[in-house]
């Protein structure tokens, strides 16, 4: 029996890096040697309460965790036909019948390797070129939840839009917000080195919301409006929330002009009291974007095109040796902005 590392959830902020077995393709199936896979906040967030809750008890499960893979294909079931040893691959986590990759399912994208069940181009799978290194193309996934609310904003070119957050959702949607020529992007975060590197993948502007009135910014950056009893706001159309705390929707509402649009993307790490007076004052449209129905494979293509923009989002490559140290980095606040793990070859 051949043996593979994987980690898991262990106790409560930390992980179990054990030996498990190597996974066998079955006719429809492949087999991916990892050679990168990043850490999502999911992860961290299953890390923190020590696994994935089961049961109205509160007991927690562990779950082998990993969900933002690229890899190459080493084995390849009798029946599948679009795939060959060799390929570079990146994953849909939730094309899979045994549960999505990384989040509850039966295999995490963490591993040695990762068994692909019913592996199919466009559905499972896409394959990549080796113009792009690993560690980039580990970002498909994530760059497809950003696209996602890129999409839901319904963002035109001549829109002025603001992101709150600079990690890399945020990141990932002003990449795509200005691909797609949308005219005038700001971000907004509390750490200078996020706003960086905000400026770096092509914001147009940058507001230090720990610092900065972002009211009085944002109108000195995007004109001066009203909302719909006439009282002065600031001129941006649509507002992205990628940084999950009560504070931006605060801001939002304070400077929201009539008919702006507010899209959720970030997990609220509690429930926020809303001025919904506020809201009604602005007619404020309130846009929820949940994960990436279609866009999984519709981002890869992009990617490669504009890999070396996108590779300015991983601010720390750490090899599977160190695995735990890469975890540790990803579970400090404001220590990392993306850690993306990498498997020698």
């Amino acid at each position: 029996m051949s043996t593979m590392k994987s980690v898991r959830t262990g106790a409560q902020n930390h992980i179990d890096l054990v030996d498990v077995e190597r996974p066998v393709p079955g006719p429809k199936d492949v087999l991916v040697r990892i050679r990168a896979c990043g850490i999502c906040g999911t992860d961290t967030f299953f890390l923190h309460i020590g696994g994935m809750p089961v049961g109205a008890d509160g007991s927690m499960r562990s779950i082998p965790l990993g969900h933002e893979p690229a890899g190459e294909i080493v084995e390849v079931g009798g029946e599948v036909t679009d795939l060959k040893v060799g390929d570079r691959v990146v994953v849909n986590p939730q094309g899979v019948p045994s549960g999505i990759i990384g989040c509850g399912g039966e295999h995490g994208a963490m591993s040695e390797y990762l068994l692909l069940e019913d592996a199919e181009i466009g559905r499972t799978v896409a394959v990549f070129p080796d113009t792009v290194p690993f560690d980039v193309a580990a970002l498909n996934e994530p760059m497809a939840v950003a696209r996602h609310c890129v999409n839901r904003s319904g963002a035109r070119p001549a829109d002025k839009v603001v992101v709150f957050g600079a990690g890399p959702i945020g990141l990932g949607a002003t990449i795509w917000l200005k691909l797609r020529g949308v005219q005038h992007v700001v971000v907004a975060d509390v750490i200078p080195e996020r706003l960086e590197t905000a400026l770096a993948v092509g914001a147009d502007a940058v507001i230090n919301s720990a610092t900065e009135d972002v009211t009085a910014r944002l109108t000195e950056l995007h004109g001066e409006a009203v909302n719909a009893l006439g009282q002065p706001r600031a001129g941006t159309d649509i507002y992205i929330d990628a940084a999950g705390v009560a504070a931006v929707f605060d801001a939002t509402v304070d400077a929201a002009k009539w008919g702006a649009k507010l899209v959720m993307v970030a997990v609220q790490k509690k429930g926020a009291d809303i001025d919904l007076g506020g809201m009604l004052r602005s007619e404020l449209t309130l846009i929820a974007s949940q994960g990436y129905p279609t866009e999984i494979f519709e981002v890869t293509p992009e990617i490669v095109e504009h890999h070396e923009r996108f590779a300015k989002l991983v601010s720390h490559r750490v090899p599977f040796t160190e695995v735990e140290r890469a975890f540790a980095l990803a579970m400090t606040p404001g220590a990392a902005e993306k850690v993306v793990v990498t498997f020698d070859a």
